[in-house]
This record gives C-alpha cells, structure tokens and sequence, in this order.
C-alpha cells in the first residue's frame, strides 16, 4: 500500500450491529496508520456487536449517535458491511441523510460489501460506476448505478469493494481519495 498522510482528517465510520468485523478494522486501522482520526457512528449509543461472518465477534464503542452527527464534522465516510448493519442501516433515516450529505458536500464516501444498499436509500447512486458483493447487482443497477465485478472501483471520491478479500485495494483507494479531499463529481 502506497504511503498517505492524513493528518488532521476525521473520518466517520457509520455502522451498527452486525457489522462485519474485518471490513470496519481493517479501513480503521488504515486511517489511523496514515494519521487519521476514525469516528465510530451509529444509530444508537453504548456498543456495536461486530460479526466474523455469522459467527459473534467483538463489541465497539459507539463515539456519536448518528441522530447528532454532521457531515460538515468530517473529512470523509466510511461504510462498513455485513448483511444485518447493512440491512438495518438502509431503512434508518438519520443514517441516510447522513450518508447523503457527503455527497452533497463532494466529500469522499468508501463502502464495502453490503454496504451499498445505504447508498440506494440515500438516493445518490444514479449514474455512478460501482461494485458490491454480488447478491447487491441487481439493487445496484435498478437504483442506476453502473456495477461492475472488480476488486475496487473509484468513481470521484466513491471507493466501493466487493468483500473482505479486496480490502488491502479498498483501504488503498480510500486513503487516496480521503487524501485528496473533496471532489466535484461526487454529488449527491
């Protein structure tokens, strides 16, 4: 992975029970590494019960309650996967305003997995050239996204991955973007 510098970037990590593990610490790390500060997000507070994929993993502290986070607060979003956060996430309307106003201040958003479908709900998916684990294609495409079988595809500050095997290209490219800061394609 190329060396990035993210000094003074915070970064909001939305998620909530049933994440998939790997696909919230791996990105975490990375951002701290590169000298960012990752913020835990979710739609309630106290802790988040993390999956190894159907099997009971560790719990995370919750940092801010989605209902009281801003996106001006941040430097970029990261959404995490798993069926049942992605699942519950989708239909939560903070977390869907949340998301959607990333795009409408052109910051950069990486999502993994299950992690797209938020992206459907929040409406800021049309036209835009994405990947996803592949049970999502179909809800990709009807919500007019362009999706594509790749291990990472970028589309102006949209970094989007299939599954915890394309994590060492997702965490690359999300670093990348968050670096380079806002970008004017990414609208909402």
């Amino acid at each position: 992975m190329a060396a990035h510098d993210l000094t003074g970037k915070k970064v909001a990590f939305l998620l909530t029970d049933g994440v998939e593990q790997i696909e919230l610490t791996s990105p975490w790390n990375a951002v701290k590494e590169a000298g960012g500060e990752p913020v835990l997000v979710a739609p309630k507070t106290g802790k988040i019960q993390g999956f190894d994929g159907v099997d009971k993993g560790e719990t995370f502290a919750v940092d801010l309650a989605v209902a009281d986070a801003s996106a001006e607060d941040f430097h970029a979003l990261v959404l995490p996967g798993g069926v049942i956060n992605a699942d519950y996430l989708r239909v939560d309307k903070d977390a869907q305003g949340f998301a959607r106003a990333f795009f409408e201040q052109h910051k950069p958003v990486a999502s993994i997995c299950h992690g797209p479908w938020l992206l459907i709900e929040a409406g800021v998916l049309k036209g835009r050239d994405v990947t996803s684990y592949h049970t999502l294609a179909t809800d990709l495409r009807n919500a007019g996204a362009n999706w594509s079988d790749e291990e990472v595809v970028v589309d102006q500050g949209l970094v989007t991955s299939r599954n915890p095997g394309d994590l060492e290209a997702f965490n690359d490219k999300l670093l990348e973007e968050i670096e380079e800061g806002e970008h004017e394609g990414q609208t909402a």
